[in-house]
């Protein structure tokens, strides 16, 4: 591939084996189970159109790829400081990504790409829409050179960015290693909600898909119903839970070695190069700058273990295809330790973060979410426990959940902290995950602040910190303190005149 860039060029050639692939792919997911019933309820004779229709499903998936291949073209205006992607096949779209406008670049590299050589090349950036540009088949010098222009749009030489990047290849060690022991301790420890998630997503797509086929197959549901409420014991229930929570660790291990294998980080050319990936390797860079909230938490298995995930949450606002708003793009960093994390925060920000002054909430946090949460709820259940007699016999998970809940709002209370820096503001907060997130004021964009009329007598108002990255809630705090804290920001803001990007 020719790596001047600021001619139009396309991708390489094998990416018309790329894009037909990813055709075909989403062409079967789309059609498997009308595939399957076809295959079970045809005749025979019927077989060699089922073939004729595969055989029509690849050659039209690799005529799309080749169109595709022909009419996708991209180049990089330096005078403009612009990177320009012309695509579509009957409807032409041009894309125009201002370079100061990318935030992180990802390199990375399938399954099939690996067999066929190539990589893949993704720019995410913080324009208005969100934009994100995918080019699914360049060769790995092209991909780095092409970066260099991405990231640094400055006025280096291409010869400087040629040595720059010979020396990042061959010099640069990672200053920061995951080994897959952490990694395990990483999946027994945390982010269990998202593998919960995943089951219950999958089962849902299990059931529903199965009820298409019992239907196809005109099998009778209310027989298949009646058996499984009948193996539904006491007992059958315990183990159905037990292997649930096995099932759950099991994906939770599977899921954190699949996407942080070999977790590694290092500096090239004032940008963090992440890589890790177990079968599909990615490689993502990000200029330090461009993060906007600096998070990292840990519970209590992990403190115990010396251990903390970080993320890096970066702008990515604007609204999606859905008109939904969109909140920061995040990298996740599990698994440091606090020697590694002080590392990265020195790289982020510039220094270690500490806390200067912490302004802590008014009781008057405990009202409302106990109020709406757990009495209104539980007075509800007890009303029509006195009347529906059957249900009595569960008042006690009632009570349990009464006592449990206001022991979690009460430990979100505790833990519920803002401290200011001159330099920095962390806002802690979390029940059983414990977060700090840290932003520096010139990445603040707008500063909002509420007070309840009923809480003007006495000085309780709730504060919002909006960044491109998401938004910074500190809640009944001293309203006057509050209005203080604005107003020194807004002098910090407008004295050092810092870009937030």
């Amino acid at each position: 591939m020719n790596n001047d860039f600021s001619k139009p060029q396309r991708e390489s050639a094998l990416g018309i084996v790329i894009m037909g692939a990813h055709m075909m792919l989403k062409i079967v997911k789309a059609t498997f189970f009308l595939f399957v019933i076809a295959f079970v309820k045809m005749s025979g004779t019927s077989f060699a159109y089922l073939m004729l229709g595969i055989a029509a499903i690849i050659v039209f998936s690799f005529i799309f790829a080749y169109l595709w291949y022909l009419k996708f073209t991209f180049f990089l205006d330096q005078e403009k400081q612009e990177f320009v992607v012309n695509k579509g096949i009957f409807n032409r779209d041009q894309v125009i990504i201002q370079l100061d406008k990318i935030q992180q670049v990802n390199i990375n590299q399938n399954i099939l790409q690996k067999i066929i050589g190539v990589y893949g090349l993704k720019i995410d950036t913080a324009g208005a829409h969100g934009e994100e540009v995918s080019i699914k088949a360049i060769d790995e010098t092209s991909a780095y050179i092409l970066k260099e222009h991405l990231l640094n749009s400055d006025t280096t030489t291409e010869t400087q960015r040629q040595v720059d990047l010979k020396n990042n290849k061959t010099a640069e060690a990672p200053f920061l290693k995951i080994s897959s022991w952490t990694l395990f301790k990483v999946g027994l420890t945390s982010n269990y909600g998202q593998s919960l998630a995943l089951i219950v997503a999958f089962f849902y797509t299990v059931i529903y898909e199965g009820r298409q086929l019992l239907d196809a197959f005109k099998i009778n549901q209310d027989q298949i119903q009646s058996t499984v409420t009948g193996m539904l014991t006491i007992v059958t229930i315990f183990i159905l839970v037990a292997c649930l929570l096995i099932v759950l660790l099991i994906v939770n291990l599977v899921r954190t070695f699949y996407k942080y294998f070999e977790l590694e980080i290092s500096e090239h050319s004032n940008t963090l190069l992440l890589s890790s990936g177990l079968i599909a390797k990615k490689n993502t860079l990000v200029s330090p700058n461009k993060v906007q909230i600096t998070k990292y938490s840990q519970n209590y298995f992990q403190k115990k273990l010396n251990m903390l995930n970080m993320s890096l949450k970066q702008a990515h606002f604007g609204q999606s295809k859905k008109g939904h708003e969109m909140q920061g793009n995040t990298l996740e960093i599990p698994g440091c330790n606090a020697g590694e994390r002080d590392e990265l925060l020195k790289m982020i920000l510039g220094k270690v973060s500490f806390k200067e002054k912490t302004f802590i909430p008014d009781w008057r946090f405990l009202n409302l979410p106990i109020f709406f949460k757990l009495v209104v709820p539980v007075s509800i259940f007890l009303i029509i426990t006195f009347n529906v007699p059957e249900l009595k016999p569960y008042i006690g998970f009632s009570i349990a959940y009464l006592i449990i809940g206001v022991l979690m709002i009460y430990i979100s209370y505790r833990r519920h902290r803002i401290s200011v820096s001159q330099d920095f503001i962390i806002k802690t907060s979390g029940i059983w995950d414990i977060a700090n997130e840290i932003v520096m004021p010139n990445k603040i964009q707008a500063i909002t602040t509420f007070q309840y009329p009923w809480h003007k007598g006495v000085d309780v108002g709730h504060l919002t910190l909006h960044t491109a990255a998401g938004q910074i809630h500190f809640k009944y705090g001293n309203y006057t303190e509050i209005k203080q804290l604005v107003n020194y920001w807004l002098y910090q803001v407008e004295s050092r005149n810092e870009n937030w990007m």
